[in-house]
């Protein structure tokens, strides 16, 4: 374990803590331009991704044997104690390792000839966003376009359910209007996943610049978002109407991938 550092935050009512408690809030975090970066592996992807990270607390008494790899120093940060880390953290198991950094601005794909982006509309459930970019990041898609007020990208719960994927894989939110206007620009050719469309998403080609549209699971896509290209469904045998919407974009950005595959492969 590393050695401690001279000083170590011990009172719950200590400034930093607060304010650290305060930046669970989407709100304060917007307010101060900042997200909170949570555990050692998703800190160390944000590092890697170019993401600088100039407050790092730390509770070496907490440390994940990855945090002790990762960190074998912790020169430079500042200490909590086992309670007032806790106190901060979002976690049920906390690693001891928390960081605070600049939020990024918006990263727009690079559209190549043969690319698929991610359009997620007013999805609410950190998990559903995270699970969906670390899949994303997995099937090689180009970008995530996060449209409305839904689960924000860079929220930690959304850093953690990604797994730290926000950060490689560009990812912006945009307004509705803006994210029609890029897509158009660029020549997509967009793809509503929906429970009522025609189509198997096995069947349809999925190649070129390919926008796959997903919606909530009790409200889908709206009216405007609807009217796409093509419309895709996977198909349902049992008695659910419906599948959890991170499970639908894996198995549709998979196809999308399998199509890709060159033709010896």
């Amino acid at each position: 374990m590393p050695d401690s550092l001279p000083h170590v935050i011990t009172s719950l009512q200590n400034p930093q803590v607060k304010r650290l408690v305060r930046l669970r809030t989407r709100r304060e975090r917007e307010r101060d331009g900042v997200m909170l970066i949570e555990g050692a592996r998703e800190l160390m992807r944000a590092e890697s991704a170019g993401v600088t990270v100039p407050e790092l607390f730390v509770c070496p008494e907490l440390f994940s044997p990855e945090a002790r790899e990762l960190f074998p120093e912790v020169t430079g940060a500042t200490e909590l104690s086992r309670a007032a880390f806790e106190k901060v953290s979002g976690r049920e198991n906390p690693d001891g390792v928390l960081g605070v950094a600049p939020l990024p601005a918006p990263r727009l794909p690079q559209p190549g000839d043969d690319t698929v982006v991610v359009v997620l509309h007013g999805l609410e459930k950190p998990g559903n966003v995270g699970a969906i970019l670390r899949t994303a990041d997995a099937a090689g898609a180009a970008g995530v376009l996060v449209l409305g007020r839904g689960a924000d990208p860079y929220g930690p719960n959304v850093i953690r359910a990604s797994q730290g994927a926000v950060f490689s894989v560009p990812t912006a939110v945009l307004g509705e209007d803006a994210a029609l206007g890029w897509l158009a620009e660029h020549n997509f050719r967009t793809v509503a996943c929906t429970p009522d469309a025609p189509a198997d998403y096995w069947d349809t080609p999925l190649t070129g610049r390919v926008a796959l549209l997903l919606g909530t699971e009790h409200a889908g896509l709206p009216a405007e978002w609807r009217a796409a290209h093509q419309a895709v469904r996977v198909p349902m045998h049992g008695q659910a109407d419906s599948l959890n919407v991170a499970t639908a974009a894996a198995l549709v950005l998979y196809e999308a991938l399998r199509q890709r595959r060159p033709a010896d492969a």
